[in-house]
């Protein structure tokens, strides 16, 4: 068995198995959506596609209703339209694979060696979640190449690439915004022990001088720079629409539809009340106090810092889907192997997690199916699933290890 894993963890042997893997998915789905009644492509990439032939045809992407994304994702998949209706997915694939080499070498910059490294990233290549979401047609792994290339520019201080990254992840999706606290307090300039033991105003003047030097006034300007020159563009291209619907409507977004959520009976009910929007709005406040304090407390260790500020703004969001969970998902590996806990531990919190949507489905397949009213059960089971991604994240928080000695290497 020891043998078999190690020969499938072999570098040339575990890509490429992971990209035929997911190719093999893409063909299976295009033969499902021609002769089944259940489809295997995601709405969403027929969404994508509507968008793409729009701008083809030199219109806007919003005139496809529900189009609520960045134009640049309509524009990369243009060659839907006049190359090969599959082109999104091998991209989106591509991405996933990607996501798993950016994972390989962000292990090897924080101490492990490569063998190590590949078992670990191996979580990711062939975990049958990402595998579906993207051969399905989710967009969801250009953001997890994002992202995870952010943190490789990072760990390897390459902070221009980073922060180009970085401007691009925002641009893409805004919950990557959430990380700009850590990211530069990360980057301030470390305080000696003299202007520690400053008390008083004193020591919030030499804090926010902390904040002014080079490495981060660099960081601000780039990842600002690729950012508003995005959005500026496409606001000259398509108006106020996309920002309303790329951004705007995000934030007061209130998804009455069962999702897991906290908040989803809470806005559900509220509907048509006059106050109901600043209902939505608070929300955030929870989301935002869980992501200062994780920000002040673990800014040292940026890895660590933003797979918690994810998971934090999923858990708490005010909007939850199966496919959010992807956006932490895909930093965990590079946190597991900093775990000081058990195997057994480990399959254990693994195994609750999956009880907790379990007992969440339930009551979901008997509303959308059955037709039965179950939205008080559903949210009830989204109360039980918060308290248990709560109680994972206390677990891993308490069981962290952070690296003593990060390896600051050059990307191979």
């Amino acid at each position: 068995m020891e043998g078999l894993i190690t020969k499938l963890t072999e570098k040339h042997v575990l890509f490429t198995a992971s990209f035929a893997i997911r190719l093999a998915l893409v063909a299976y789905g295009d033969y499902q959506d021609r002769t089944m009644v259940v489809k295997y492509t995601d709405i969403d990439y027929h969404v994508f596609t509507d968008a793409a032939r729009f701008i083809t045809e030199g219109e806007s992407p919003y005139n496809r209703s529900t189009y609520r994304y960045t134009p640049l994702l309509a524009w990369l998949l243009t060659p839907n339209v006049f190359l090969t209706v599959v082109f999104g997915k091998i991209l989106f694939i591509v991405c996933d694979v990607l996501s798993g080499l950016l994972i390989y070498r962000i292990l090897q910059l924080r101490g492990l060696n490569s063998e190590t490294a590949r078992r670990v990233c191996s979580l990711w290549l062939l975990n049958p979640l990402p595998m579906g979401v993207s051969s399905r047609g989710n967009a969801e792994a250009i953001l997890a190449a994002l992202v995870l290339g952010t943190l490789l520019c990072m760990e390897a201080r390459h902070l221009t690439w980073a922060a180009v990254l970085y401007g691009l992840s925002v641009h893409m999706k805004i919950y990557p915004v959430t990380y700009a606290l850590p990211i530069a307090l990360s980057l301030r300039t470390a305080e000696t022990t003299s202007e520690k033991d400053k008390k008083g105003w004193r020591q919030f003047i030499g804090f926010t001088g902390s904040f002014l030097n080079r490495e981060l006034l660099l960081f601000t300007c780039v990842a600002g720079g690729v950012f508003f020159s995005l959005t500026a563009l496409f606001y000259y291209m398509y108006g106020w629409e996309f920002l309303h619907e790329t951004y705007l409507y995000h934030l007061i977004r209130r998804d009455i539809r069962h999702n897991f959520s906290p908040y989803f009976y809470m806005l559900y009910l509220t509907t048509d009340s006059r106050g109901s929007q600043w209902l939505g709005l608070a929300a955030f406040l929870p989301q935002l106090v869980l992501l200062l304090v994780a920000s002040w407390s673990f800014h040292s260790d940026l890895v660590f810092c933003c797979f918690l500020h994810t998971a934090i703004f999923v858990s708490f969001n005010k909007v939850c889907t199966s496919q959010y969970f992807l956006w932490y998902l895909c930093l965990l590996p590079l946190v597991i192997p900093h775990l000081n806990m058990s195997l057994k531990q480990g399959v254990a919190l693994l195994l609750l997690w999956f009880v907790g949507q379990g007992v969440w489905l339930g009551p979901a397949y008997f509303l959308e199916f059955e037709g039965y009213n179950t939205f008080l059960l559903i949210w009830l089971a989204g109360l039980l699933f918060l308290m248990i991604n709560s109680f994972i994240l206390i677990q891993i928080i308490g069981h962290y290890k952070p690296t003593q000695t990060p390896q600051r290497l050059k990307a191979q």
